[in-house]
């Protein structure tokens, strides 16, 4: 398979197909993206993303920071977005608020264990921008250098605000958790459940394509 690099440089040089498969081989991951993150008008926002990847895509920096840029581009999308559910009036701190805050709702995710869906409730309860970096290391797995590329921030901010975000998630686990019991096991196996939502990624986003 023809990696993110060569596909972009051809891009770059007037190749659209190249174009095309970079769209084909993200537009999953952009879907999920919003996800967790949004009840209405997620394709909108997935037609954004792209469409601001297209605008800019000479201003990447280097050939492998794509993804870094097109989660970068997702995520400034979805701060607009919530900016305007929340009102002109009102100033949006996205280290502060969370999703749940802006726009109360369940997540568009449907989770199969109360595991997951307790770790899913815990993340639309962080602030948003914590948020977007657990589920950009854990479900995007991309490396810290990426997120922090993603989010024009120092390596060392972004590795400090992981480990904050950790503590938060586990805090709100704890404050949402309906027994003792469901905490305990969604803390014990937390990799797998993880692992296990991650697995469900494409699953979620070919359902919401159909």
């Amino acid at each position: 398979m023809t990696d993110d690099a060569a596909l972009l440089e051809a891009w770059r040089s007037g190749d659209v197909d190249a174009g095309e498969s970079l769209f084909e081989r993200y537009y999953e991951s952009i879907v999920w993206f919003f996800h967790n993150k949004v009840v209405d008008g997620i394709e909108d926002l997935v037609h954004q993303t792209f469409t601001a990847c297209v605008e800019g895509r000479d201003r990447m920096r280097s050939a492998s920071s794509f993804r870094a840029y097109l989660f970068g581009a997702a995520h400034n999308i979805l701060r607009v977005h919530l900016r305007k559910l929340a009102g002109a009036r009102r100033l949006v701190d996205f280290s502060e608020v969370s999703v749940q805050d802006i726009a109360p709702g369940p997540s568009s995710v449907v989770a199969r264990h109360r595991e997951q869906q307790l770790l899913l409730e815990a993340l639309r309860a962080l602030p948003v921008d914590y948020q977007v970096l657990l589920e950009l290391r854990y479900w995007e797995d991309l490396k810290t250098i990426e997120i922090a590329e993603s989010f024009a921030e120092p390596h060392s901010t972004i590795r400090s605000r992981l480990q904050r975000a950790h503590a938060l998630l586990e805090q709100q686990m704890a404050r949402l958790a309906q027994s003792p019991d469901l905490l305990r096991s969604t803390l014990d196996n937390f990799d797998a459940w993880v692992r296990d939502c991650r697995g469900r990624h494409e699953a979620a986003a070919i359902d919401h394509d159909d």
